[in-house]
């Protein structure tokens, strides 16, 4: 098996001599240190956009150069196609790196970009598109024999449609946006009776929050475990770097994650990673991406494909020793040909975990808590990796979203990976904001997550003991 440290030594030496000066990076907080640093390490020069909240960050301090883009609200920075369009013609980008949320799966931004004649670090609009609309993925799952929950074909047009397929399938089921994620836009149903009203919440939510209010439904699969599968892919070539267990979820919201799944058998881990090359080579995807699933036994289902680098990428690079967004910019600088020297199933070794650290508040209904940093200590050692963009005396604003850092700790087996995560929250201290440490603490310690138990209801159903 080739050795994390003799990967990114390849990475390194194929990415000498290249022609590509500047790299526009369109996002803020932990993800835009952590392309800087890719960029960095490839010798790459850093264009970093801002808003005049963000001016004093510790990414605006590193980068190049840096653009302030707008005023603190995401809609006029970093949801500002003119703007950082024209920062980045102003600064003579090469590429755009987006990151994850804000504008990485706009399929109209990628357009823009690319007819402004710069590279969009990431996959195709056309591929956005299509696998942004979940009935669409859905179909396109079908299509390349790739299981998928029981539901809807394709996006109801009516809430009588939804009593229909509803009572062939059974209750409960779930509603949920086309369009977007992160729980919004989702209602489960138990009965039909509360269908009418659900249909009508979680379309008007869709609507406020993505600009799309269509909905499809599918079957409510009762505690599964939420899998998703790392992929890159040249357009050309796909490749599998093993799967993450996202079961620890508060309203639907991702806490802990974890690699390999425990939950998974090896019989299922090897056609899980299989489907997920297959969906991807049946669409010529092209770079970074995920392929989710729900798992329920032996059981698997299509859920959804992210097409970004993900908040918990961390994690596969841990196990599989792969540089995910030094790739992501060799894929769209140089396309096919650029995973020739990795396998299609990148071999797994040992097991990580990541803590998302955020400013909020458990015992006050996890309400947000920015404000000023007073003091801050970082765990360290061995195998314990932060990725973070505050600093003592940085102010978190109350703009964005309240994640402040993640700490990713890898180890040879789960259960001393598990003890290496509860010392790294041990050592962690960040005083003058309210944090979720604590509460981090004793999911990491319940029984049901130290016996890789975990599903995607358990938080959530046992939070009072968690608190």
């Amino acid at each position: 098996m080739v050795s994390p440290l003799s990967r990114s030594n390849q990475t390194e030496r194929r990415f000498k001599g290249s022609t590509l000066k500047t790299i526009l990076i369109a996002n803020r907080g932990e993800i835009a240190l952590r392309i800087q640093r890719a960029c960095r390490l490839l010798g790459y020069r850093i264009v970093q956009v801002y808003s005049e909240a963000d001016k004093d960050s510790l990414a605006v301090r590193l980068a190049d150069q840096a653009v302030c883009i707008g005023k603190a609200a995401a809609s006029a920075s970093y949801l500002n196609y003119a703007a950082i369009l024209g920062a980045a013609k102003l600064t003579g980008a090469d590429g755009v790196h987006p990151g994850y949320g804000f504008l990485s799966e706009r399929a109209e931004f990628v357009d823009l970009v690319e007819a402004e004649g710069l590279v969009f670090i990431g996959p195709t609009a056309q591929h956005i598109r299509l696998m942004g609309e979940k009935s669409k993925a859905r179909e396109m799952a079908q299509k390349a024999s790739v299981p998928t929950v029981p539901g809807s074909p394709s996006i109801l047009e009516s809430v009588h449609e939804a009593k229909s397929i509803a009572n062939d399938i059974g209750y409960p089921v779930l509603l949920k946006a086309t369009a977007g994620g992160g729980g919004r836009g989702m209602r489960v149903v138990k009965e039909e009776a509360e269908l009418a009203s659900a249909f009508s919440e979680a379309g008007s939510e869709a609507q406020l929050a993505f600009g799309d209010g269509s909905l499809y439904l599918e079957k409510y699969l009762t505690d599964p475990q939420h899998i998703e599968v790392q992929v890159l892919c040249d357009g050309q070539k796909s490749i599998s770097l093993g799967e993450r267990d996202c079961s620890t979820q508060r309203r639907r919201q991702k806490v802990i994650e974890e690699g390999p799944s425990p939950a998974l058998s090896a019989k299922v881990r090897e056609e899980l990673l299989e489907s997920a090359r297959r969906l991807c080579s049946a669409i010529n995807y092209r770079n970074a991406g995920t392929v989710e699933y729900v798992v329920k036994g032996d059981q698997f289902y299509f859920m959804e494909m992210n097409t970004r680098i993900q908040v918990e990428h961390p994690v596969t690079e841990a196990i599989s020793g792969v540089d995910l967004v030094a790739r992501q910019l060799e894929i769209a600088f140089r396309g096919y040909g650029s995973l020739n020297d990795l396998p299609e199933n990148v071999a797994s070794r040992g097991h990580a975990i990541e803590c998302r650290i955020n400013a909020e508040d458990p015992q006050n209904n996890f309400m947000p808590s920015p404000g000023r940093i007073e003091s801050l200590q970082f765990p360290g050692g061995p195998w314990v990796r932060v990725d973070s963009h505050i600093f003592p005396g940085y102010v978190i604003p109350p703009f964005y979203d309240s994640m402040v850092a993640k700490i990713i700790c890898w180890a040879e087996t789960r259960d001393l990976a598990i003890a290496r995560s509860v010392s790294a929250l041990n050592e962690l201290s960040i005083k003058g904001i309210k944090t979720n440490v604590d509460f981090l603490r004793r999911v990491l310690r319940s029984e049901v997550f130290r016996d890789g138990a975990m599903h995607t209801q358990y938080v959530e159903r046992e939070l009072t003991t968690l608190l």
